[in-house]
Order: structure tokens, then sequence, then C-alpha cells
């Protein structure tokens, strides 16, 4: 018997209590008693997408001793990650605080909402993660919502536009139901349904008005409620419109368009019935519609976007003005946008418009987060990715996106690490908020993340098992003499040269980790370290220290204290406060019954690395690597520091003998400074 079953299969995959739910129907009287039991059903379409976003919680960040939200939502929950946005928590808070002044019908509900910068800087991703979180959201219990069609003379209509039920009522009952509901609601915004019916449900309502003579009650029965799931698929709820050749593109693609073959049948171009309201604003009511490059679009189709934003109306062919509820959503770049600010024929447009910049990232953590969720090993199978790989192509991009500082004696890549969290002496938390103040168009220009992941993956595809940070670094240098964005040679030969300045603090890092791997005995650090406290505490107490071989008093060390001091800049005139300083935090240790450990003190913990590292490097003759012959001993030796590096950095043998060969290589040179 085959192991497929078709019908375990299907019932493993498919939920039918879910269909059930989602697929539900019922009369008008049915619908009140739903939202008797959940009055947010009546929510307009901004305030369902605010509610969306919150429903998956939020956290609090500290950016630049700010505290600023981090919503959760846009991590997308959804699929695991796969669109979710790292780095833009100002730009995201800005943006739901402007869904959450439309959901109080504070005025951004009547505006087009731009997401405005650089290309690759996530604005699409951002728009599609709304329109995914609206489709599940509508999904839930918490996110239901309703529509209607006409069942008449053996005929059932759909609502053309999807339209909220409540519609049907005329005002005065419409609003006695919603303030009945506000009462039982728990929210801080005010349910607002003051929206006309389309065409059509008015023609149907005019039409049973007439055969019962004005018995509403009677008309209702003809109305079946039904769930209304949004699905950008089906273009329900969700509309999108993209600029195309102006000669194959009008304004009814956004309104609909007239029904020739229904007006054969029913003999006249003014029946709504002969109108298919099939445009982009027609299928999104009730959701959301996305503008591509909104600037780009015709002039004639600006005008439709400013009285659908500001009226919430659009003025299909033939027909009056017809009312639509939903968010309003474009981005640009910004070319596009500056054509738009010196354009004085589009004020009208700028008056309706609410810009939100979203920047490149500029913290290199959430930039290696951005290539961590492409190349991933998951993603990646049978190729090694060496560590610092997508770190340093992140840190280059990022130093494309930063200008220059204008503080005296602070690098660029010092400011870079500063703006990641990393404390640098005479900087603090304000200073780094000065930096940012002094550039405040930092992020709107410089290499974009798209570049980076087609290069990585350039040299993924390459028929090598591991791949390192040269490897991409010299991809990243090819390919800008292609670039299709940058054309000023002096730009060019900027990220060039900061190309440079990645790698050398690439060879900085492995060094490092070198250095790290061959002095991590801590037995030797530990006996190192102790040799070192009793010459600072015999120093400052002005005491002997007894040899361990002579068992004679003698000089405190001064040779060995300085040795160990050097390696972390300690200059002569400061010595005596660094060793007083190392005395009274062991006293204070002390104080509180803890005993000192050399790893409680980073500064001491990474001179006394560095110490034994110049100690050993000569007794593992690291420099023979470069060699054609290694004596068993240097092998086994160099072995246990390449073990060292797969255990406690993260490589794998192919990049763990890489990185050894080359920093042997810059010792060969006699490139070996220590710091």
């Amino acid at each position: 018997m085959s192991e497929l079953d078709l019908g375990g299969l299907i019932r493993g995959s498919l939920d039918q209590k879910r269909f059930q739910n989602e697929h539900w129907q019922g009369t008008f009287q049915q619908y009140l008693d739903l939202l008797e039991q959940n009055p947010l059903i009546a929510r307009t379409s901004h305030q369902r997408l605010y509610d969306m976003i919150l429903s998956y919680g939020q956290d609090e960040v500290e950016i630049d001793k700010e505290k600023v939200p981090s919503y959760r939502f846009f991590k997308d929950p959804i699929e695991d990650g796969r669109d979710g946005v790292f780095g833009l928590e100002r730009s995201l808070r800005d943006l739901v605080a402007m869904f959450k002044a439309a959901a109080h019908g504070f005025g951004p509900e009547r505006r087009v909402l731009l997401l405005h910068g650089p290309v690759g800087s996530s604005k699409s991703t951002i728009v599609r993660l709304l329109k995914k979180g609206l489709e599940a959201y509508s999904r839930t219990p918490e996110g239901a919502l309703y529509t209607f069609s006409w069942k008449v003379d053996g005929e059932e209509v759909a609502s053309p536009m999807n339209e909220e039920p409540l519609l049907l009522l005329p005002k005065d009952a419409r609003n006695k139901v919603l303030a009945h509901l506000q009462k039982k609601a728990r929210t801080s915004y005010r349910f607002r349904q003051d929206f006309d019916l389309s065409p059509v449900s008015r023609y149907y309502v005019e039409t049973l008005q007439k055969r019962y003579e004005g018995d509403f009650e009677k008309v209702l029965s003809h109305v079946v409620v039904k769930r209304l799931v949004i699905s950008e698929k089906d273009r329900v709820g969700i509309g999108t419109f993209q600029p195309k050749d102006e000669k194959n593109q009008d304004s009814t693609e956004l309104t609909g368009d007239v029904n020739y073959r229904r007006i054969a049948e029913l003999g006249t171009d003014s029946d709504p019935r002969a109108f298919n309201f099939d445009g982009e604003f027609c299928v999104a009511n009730r959701g959301i519609i996305e503008f591509i490059e909104v600037l780009k679009l015709d002039v004639a189709f600006l005008y439709d976007l400013l009285t659908a934003s500001q009226e919430h109306k659009i003025k299909p062919k033939k027909f009056a003005q017809t009312d639509i509820d939903e968010v309003i959503i474009g981005h640009t770049n910004e070319p596009e946008y500056n054509r738009l600010q010196s354009n004085e024929l589009m004020e009208a447009f700028r008056d309706r418009t609410i810009k939100i910049d979203v920047p490149y990232n500029l913290r290199l953590q959430n930039e290696v987060k951005i290539y961590e969720k492409d190349f991933c090993r998951k993603h990646v199978p049978g190729k090694q990715i060496a560590p610092h790989t997508l770190e340093i192509a992140a840190m280059w991009a990022l130093l494309t996106r930063l200008e220059e500082p204008k503080k005296a004696h602070l690098t660029l890549l010092q400011k870079l690490k500063l703006y990641n969290g990393k404390m640098l002496p005479g900087y603090t938390r304000d200073n780094i908020r000065e930096l940012r103040d002094e550039a405040p168009r930092e992020g709107m220009g410089g290499i974009s993340p798209r570049y980076i992941q087609d290069k990585i993956s350039n040299v993924l595809v390459r028929d090598i098992s591991c791949i390192n940070p040269f490897m991409v670094l010299n991809e990243l240098e090819d390919g800008l003499d292609h670039h299709s964005l940058i054309s000023d040679p002096e730009t060019k030969k900027r990220y060039k040269d900061l190309l440079l300045v990645v790698r050398n603090e690439y060879e900085e890092i492995i060094k490092n980790e070198v250095q790290r791997a061959i002095s991590a005995d801590e037995e030797a650090i530990a006996r190192l370290c102790g040799n070192y406290i009793d010459n600072v505490k015999a120093y400052t107490q002005n005491e002997k220290v007894k040899n361990p071989y002579t068992g004679k008093d003698e000089e405190p060390d001064e040779r060995l204290m300085r040795s160990i001091e050097e390696k972390i800049s300690i200059p002569d005139s400061r010595k005596d406060d660094f060793r007083r300083e190392i005395m009274n935090y062991i006293g204070a240790l002390a104080v509180e019954g803890r005993t000192f450990h050399y790893k409680t003190n980073e500064r001491l913990h990474r001179a006394l690395e560095l110490k034994l590292f110049e100690d050993q490097k000569d007794s593992i003759k690291l420099t023979s690597l470069v060699s054609t012959v290694v004596d068993k001993d240097t092998q086994e030796k160099i072995e246990i520091v390449k073990g060292r590096l797969m255990r406690d950095f993260g490589y794998d043998e192919i990049s763990a003998s890489d990185v050894l060969n080359y920093v042997a290589s810059i010792f060969a040179r006699g490139d070996a400074k220590g710091e």
C-alpha cells in the first residue's frame, strides 16, 4: 500500500472548521448578533490596520537615549521572518503613529501615506508586510469583517465593492447601532461608518423599497451577509497599481469600466448593473491600496488620488462620486520626490501627502541580520560562509551611507562603531545623538542591501566549498565599475577607498582572534595574572616580592608589569594610577565577599592575552605555516590553535586553516604589532 494516502494528505492540510468559519453566511439580524458579540467588526480600514499591527505586541528599544517602540509585526511573524525589516524603528514608529491618528479620525485617514527613501531601503517590503498582515488578520476571529450580496428574483448579486453591511441601514438607525456598539467596545477611537452605498446597492435598495412600498425589513430580507476574507491574489480588499505605458493605461484601471455586454441586455449604460466596479480602488475597498512608484504616475491618475484621499470618494464613468474606505499608501525614491517638490502644479497633491522617510539602516548588527536572513545555513546548503563574511560586507555598505564626522580625530569607522552601540573613550550617548543631528540626511544615500546580496550570491555560486570576506570584498570592488547607479568617478573612488578601510579592519579582527586562540591557555593566563597582581600589590604597598624559586625577597618586577600594561596603551605616566585602580577594584570585591578573577576586568584580560601571545607565538612558530615544511611538534600546536578557532569563533576546518595561513603571512612580513 502506498504511503501517500490522498485522504490523509487532504485531511492533514485542510482545516474544515476554519473553512466553514471563513465562509459563514447569515441574515442581517444574525449579523447584528455578531456585532453584539464583537463590536470591533464595525471598524474602518484604518482602525483595523492599526489594531492588526498592535495585535502582535511591541517591545521598547533604546536608541541614543531615546525610548522607541519596536513593533513585533514588522519582524514578519507570519512567515517566520521572511520579510522582516531591521533597523527602521524610528520610521516604523512614525508610520504606526500615522495609523493611530487615522484610526482616531485626526486627519491622516484623509491623506496619502508616502514612503520615501533610496532604492532598496525596504519601502516595498513594509507595504508587502501590511498587505500580508491584513490577509492573515481577516482570517482570525479578532480581525473578522463582513460584506453582503443581494438575492433578488432567483439571482444573487455580490456587493461589487465588498461594502460594510451596516451601510444598508438608514443613517439614523446606523448611528444608533454604532453608539450602542461604542458603549460595549473597549477602544480609544470612535466607530465611524459615514459612507454611502455603491451605485449597485443603491439601485437594489430603491427597487426593493418601491416593490415593498417602503417596508425596509422586507428589503433587508433579500440581503445575505457573508464573511469577507482579504486576499491580494483574489483581488479582495487589496489593490495594487503600477505605472505603465501612458498609451495603454487610463483611469478606468482605478475606478472600473462599462460592461458593454450588460448594456445590450439592460438597454442603457446608466444602469449601475452595466458597470464593472473592478478598478483597483473598488477591489481595495475595506482594505489597502498600494501605489508602486506613485510619483511616476501620469497627472490624470494623481487627480483621482486627490478625491480618493481627501473625500474618500472615486468618480466612476457616468456615475456619481462613490464612497471608499481604504488605506492609501504609496512609495517613491528621492529623485521623483524632488521633482514633485519643484512642480508648482502638484501643490494640491503635496498638501494631501504625509511623507514617511525610510532611510537605509545605519546599525551594523541590523545590517548583518538582513544578510543572515538570505544567507543563513538553511538557505545555502553545502556551502560554508566564513565568520565575519557578512559582517565585513555590511560594514562597507554602512560606511558608504555615513557622512564624514565633523569632530576632530573621529574616523568614519569609529562613527560606525558608535552607532552600533560600542562605547569609545571620550564619547557618551549624548555625543552620538549630536553626530546624528549634524548629519540629518544620513542613510538617504550609499550602497543598497540589494547590491551586497547580489555580490554575495555571485560568490556563492562559484565552485568552492567555503567563501570568505576577501572573496566578497573583491566581488564588491569589481562590481563598482559596472554599478548602474554610480556614475560619479569621485563617488566610485571614495567607495573603493572604503573597501580598503574595511579590509584593514578585517585583518585586525582575524589577527585578534588568532592571538586569542594562541593565548587561550587559561591556566597560563591565570599564572601570568597571579604574578602580575603579586607584583602590583608589592609595588603599591612598597613591599618586596618573594621569588618562588630562590625564596629570596626581590623588588617588584617592573619589566613584567610594564610589558603587560603597554599592551593596552597605558603610558608610563599613568602606570601608578592604573595599578592603584586594579588594587582598589580587588579590595572592593573582597569587601563584597567576592574573589577577583582576570575575566572580570576586560582591559586587564586583553592585556594578559596579548602578553601571553607575544610569549608563545615564537614557540608555536606560526610563521612556519608559510613554508613548505612544518615539524610534528609545531603541527600539533597549530592544530590546537585551529581547534580553538573552531570552538570559540565559529570557524570550520577550511576557514580556520585559511585564517591561520593569512595571519601567518602577516607575521612573516613583520606586521605583528599586537595591538
